[in-house]
């Protein structure tokens, strides 16, 4: 891992699920936070992905990006349809 403060962040990804094609830390996640003026571009390229997973990771990424968007922006991008399960008030 590496990190950057206000500039980047590089990480290896993957599943940790038997005979999936993106094994854990077969592929390098690079983000970076580039200055615009009062806003930030955020250029995230993600590489050593196998070509069954190209199509699936890149919606993935477009997705969590949105929320970014709206969330950055002050709104509530509501539950992450592809999160973990929380558990419902009162339970």
């Amino acid at each position: 891992m590496e990190v950057e403060p206000y500039r980047r962040v590089v990480f290896t990804w993957g599943f940790e699920i038997p005979d999936h094609p993106i094994p854990p830390g077969s592929t390098l996640v690079q983000i970076d936070l580039i200055p615009d003026g009062d806003d930030t571009l955020v250029r995230l390229t993600q590489d050593h992905v196998p070509p069954p997973g190209v199509v699936p990771v890149r919606r993935g990424w477009d997705d969590y990006l949105d929320r970014l968007q709206v969330a950055a922006a002050g709104g509530d991008p509501g539950p992450d349809p592809g999160g973990v399960p929380q558990p419902t008030q009162g339970a």
